[in-house]
């Protein structure tokens, strides 16, 4: 396992290569900075004063480490894969791509089913029929009723109905917050790297870095939501360590004092297989990692946050937002961000009260034991496949709420996170390529044609005619436009009836405009 920081302060090496995967982290610009030679201590003479800087000519730029390496566990990231197949371990973890197509039809689709998870239900409701029916046509007849089955029935249906709807509300909410989270960055980005201005004085350089610094705290705080919302409370992953290993913060510390608890025990075989079924005594405990630290973990998502504050409130005062629009523009989705934070975290420890859980749960097993008891009368021997389907259609919907009750998980049909940082890192990527040196030079291009579809000519061409000209282009424009659709249409009508052997339309030739179309 690579060496961990021997503190904060620290300065993070450089990584300019992708990793071992092919994927490249997270980043708004070359990640982290400069190695010095085996030996140098870094760190800033007074400990108690973090704003010391290192100095560039203070490294050996030639010692440059590879790419960083996750020190601790990574969530899988199934958004990068490179080919276009899905591994058998993707059929049970990691939220499904939303990218990936499948021809198959949708009834004998098993990636994203719940049937790997009901595996083992299915088999215990098959023997328990199968013992029933046996019981019945060798020993003695244990038959009732089937009046149970629309009693029961009601009840069953309203708490599963109620189970799923509760579930799916969850789900949603969890997704329209990652939503408000990608327009609350972008939002931010253009404020960073659009509205703010230059300080008087500094370095252009300079400037541009510390913006991209801003735009690089933006996709920390995404991504640290996401390992938040996971229960992965250090910074060592390898979509996050290069974007907050320059900052002090309580999960920086921790993760340099405690490196043993960041390295993953692999899973034998049956706690994997056991897992993959969706059987509860298999199943690890989330918060096992929080619960085993001996120091504080802070609140990574809040520190980022208090840094976003501090910008903001600097750029204001230094004047780099003159228009209180921009002042406000940036201050509400600030507040958003924190919005964001704590209705995620509230989506997440706010599951249905257990006693609810429990309850919807026994009487839904209760149901279904109770099938072969109510058929057996009836279907003989086809008592046994027959509760076996019934109790496919009536624990999978249990099985369903359950698995989407929390969103930002590792299922199968959890939300995508990982698209989604991805997502934010790529616009941010395309906030900063934005040049605003001259916002309007791209308007004076001979390529643009400013009244197109009703003149072909270009910028310079109008440029070059009178005024009243070009306001009578303008006006004319729509009856032009009209038109030009009109025999269009036409057109089409003419060519499906030549196609089909049937009269031609009156309208012959093509569709083409009255105007300069040849400039």
């Amino acid at each position: 396992m690579p060496q961990l920081p021997n503190s904060v302060h620290e300065v993070p090496a450089i990584n300019t290569q992708v990793n071992d995967s092919g994927n490249t982290p997270y980043t708004m610009a070359e990640e982290g900075g400069y190695h010095p030679p085996t030996g140098t201590d870094t760190r800033p003479k007074q400990e108690a004063e973090f704003t010391v800087k290192p100095r560039m000519t203070d490294f050996n730029t030639d010692e440059v480490r590879d790419a960083m390496s996750p020190t601790g566990p990574m969530t899988p990231n199934p958004f990068s894969r490179k080919n276009t197949s899905i591994d058998i371990d993707d059929y049970f973890t990691g939220p499904r791509d939303i990218l990936k197509h499948s021809k198959w039809p949708l009834f004998m689709q098993m990636h994203g089913s719940i049937l790997p998870k009901m595996i083992v239900p299915l088999i215990w409701m098959s023997i328990w029929s199968a013992a029933i029916t046996c019981i019945d046509k060798f020993r003695t007849n244990v038959g009732v009723d089937s009046v149970l089955l629309t009693v029961l029935g009601f009840v069953v249906g309203l708490g599963l109905s109620f189970r799923s709807s509760t579930a799916y509300e969850r789900y949603a909410e969890g997704r329209r917050y990652w939503a408000q989270l990608i327009l609350a960055t972008q939002s931010l980005g253009r404020v960073f790297w659009i509205h703010g201005g230059d300080p008087e004085g500094l370095d252009p350089r300079q400037s541009l870095l510390r913006k991209v610094g801003c735009m690089n705290l933006l996709l920390a705080f995404a991504v640290s939501i996401k390992h938040k919302l996971r229960f992965e409370p250090y910074t060592a992953y390898e979509d996050l360590e290069h974007l907050v290993s320059h900052m002090q913060t309580f999960a920086q510390e921790a993760t340099a004092a405690e490196p043993e608890k960041l390295t993953l025990k692999k899973k034998n075989f049956f706690k994997e297989t056991g897992e993959y079924l969706g059987i509860s005594f298999a199943a690890s405990n989330p918060r096992k990692t929080i619960k085993k630290a001996s120091r504080p973990l802070g609140n990574l998502p809040l520190e980022i946050l208090n840094h976003i504050s501090c910008i903001v409130d600097k750029m204001v005062e230094d004047g780099q937002l003159k228009v209180p629009m921009q002042q406000t523009l940036a201050y509400n989705n600030v507040a958003l961000l924190n919005d964001i934070m704590t209705g995620t975290e509230r989506v997440l420890t706010t599951p249905l009260p257990i006693a609810y859980t429990i309850a919807i749960s026994q009487i839904t097993w209760v149901y279904v034991m109770l099938l072969p008891f109510q058929l057996i009368d009836k279907l003989d021997w086809i008592t046994i496949p027959a509760t076996v389907a019934a109790a496919y259609i009536i624990l999978g919907i249990l099985f369903i709420g359950r698995e989407i009750e929390n969103p930002f998980g590792e299922d199968v049909n959890d939300l995508p996170l990982e698209g989604y940082c991805e997502q934010i890192a790529s616009e941010l990527d395309i906030i900063a390529s934005f040049e605003k040196s001259d916002p309007y030079r791209f308007m004076e291009s001979p390529r643009n044609l400013p009244l197109y579809p009703a003149s072909m000519a270009p910028y310079h061409i109008w440029m070059g005619r009178s005024e009243d000209r070009v306001r009578d282009a303008i006006k004319s424009k729509h009856n032009t436009v009209f038109e030009f659709r009109k025999k269009v249409i036409l057109d089409k009508v003419a060519s499906r009836d030549a196609q089909s052997g049937g009269k031609k339309s009156s309208s012959e030739g093509t569709a083409t405009l009255n105007g300069d179309h040849n400039v």
